[in-house]
């Protein structure tokens, strides 16, 4: 098994302490799991999302306990790609829309713009 190298100073004199990976050049210590469970979040035309990017709403969504709809073609400016440990229910994205405050989207319902 090849370790990485070490993304704070590409040492690679890596070495595995059950689930850190530690360099001992720069004394930095990463979990080993967090990099083979990073998310790849892709909207529902395949194109990846990333931080601050603008999306629009592909379809229209009722809002949960609300009477409310967002609309089909709603932007959202900004988002954010939560951390797959923060995701609920399949809500991978943070957003802030207009005239419905900020809320968590699914990104199988939005397209990168």
């Amino acid at each position: 098994m090849s370790l990485p190298p070490c993304p704070k100073c590409q040492s690679s004199y890596v070495y595995s302490d059950r689930s850190l990976l530690i360099c001992p050049e720069c004394a930095h210590e990463w979990d080993a799991d967090a990099e083979s469970a990073a998310l790849e979040v892709r909207c529902a035309n395949g194109n990846l999302l990333q931080d601050g990017d603008s999306v629009a709403v592909i379809k229209d969504l009722k809002i949960k306990g609300s009477s409310g709809v967002i609309k089909m073609g709603t932007k959202a400016k900004n988002i954010r790609v939560l951390d797959p440990e923060y995701v609920v229910d399949g809500h991978d994205i943070d957003c802030k829309l207009d005239g419905f405050g900020a809320m968590k989207l699914k990104s199988s319902v939005v397209k990168k713009l």
